[in-house]
């Protein structure tokens, strides 16, 4: 997966919206006004961090301990950093980038859900 792909496909959920906050190197997308994927610019390969269920991402870091790692400058009980490799599958970086979207899509109040899915 190049930034690219990982661009378009965080922009085509729904209500998604990026910016770069922090820097000129880290890209930030948020759902609501609640972030849900970063992704650094100046690093090869390619780094993402994405918010994960608890347990799951102590699972994610014992089964793939290069490629998963605690959230770079995140709380790490809640976040990874995910090393993109041409190694595993497209599909497996999508699911995780899904999961980190539902994660966080669920915070959202009922209204700003509801204003989501009128758009």
């Amino acid at each position: 997966m190049l930034i690219d792909e990982f661009r378009d496909y965080c922009l085509s959920k729904k209500g998604v919206t990026e910016s770069m906050p922090f820097d000129l190197h880290t890209l930030v997308f948020k759902v609501g006004s609640k972030m849900f994927a970063l992704a650094s610019l100046d690093q090869i390969p390619l780094r993402i961090n994405l918010k994960c269920n608890p347990d799951r991402a102590l699972q994610l870091r014992e089964e793939f301990p290069d490629l998963v790692l605690p959230g770079y400058h995140m709380n790490k009980r809640h976040w990874n950093t995910v090393v993109v490799q041409s190694s595993n599958p497209r599909d497996w970086y999508l699911e995780l980038i899904d999961h980190s979207y539902a994660l966080v899509y669920k915070t959202l109040t009922l209204k700003q859900r509801q204003d989501l899915e009128s758009c």
